[in-house]
């Protein structure tokens, strides 16, 4: 979070993994990541905080989030995932299918659902 502008405290940080923690397994995977960034932005914000949080995750610029990219973010974040576990995230973003996650579809992500 930090890298993406927002700066909690400890313990703010800590209410907000609680709060997202739904399996309360003391880390927060990649849904709860995605739960918490959602609510912690405000709208007004949400189409800059949005394209910062992308150029986290989208370390070599191309635009798109490979799969190389979700891992080594959700491992800085202290999720360990397995192969199978990266390729259904991003499969479950993936809307062209193309085995990598564009900005549209990380917005799609991100955007609170009816």
């Amino acid at each position: 979070m930090r890298s993406l502008g927002q700066k909690p405290t400890d313990s703010e940080l800590q209410d907000m993994i609680s709060e997202v923690d739904v399996d309360q397994s003391g880390a927060i995977d990649f849904d709860e990541f995605l739960k918490m960034m959602s609510t912690s932005v405000k709208q007004s914000d949400f189409a800059h905080e949005t394209r910062a949080a992308f150029a986290v995750f989208d370390k070599d610029n191309s635009g798109t989030i490979s799969a190389d990219e979700l891992r080594q973010v959700m491992k800085s974040l202290g999720e360990d995932l397995t192969d199978r576990e990266i390729d259904e995230m991003i499969a479950e973003a993936d809307k062209d299918r193309n085995g990598t996650i564009d900005y549209e579809e990380f917005v799609q992500l991100l955007s609170p659902k009816p």
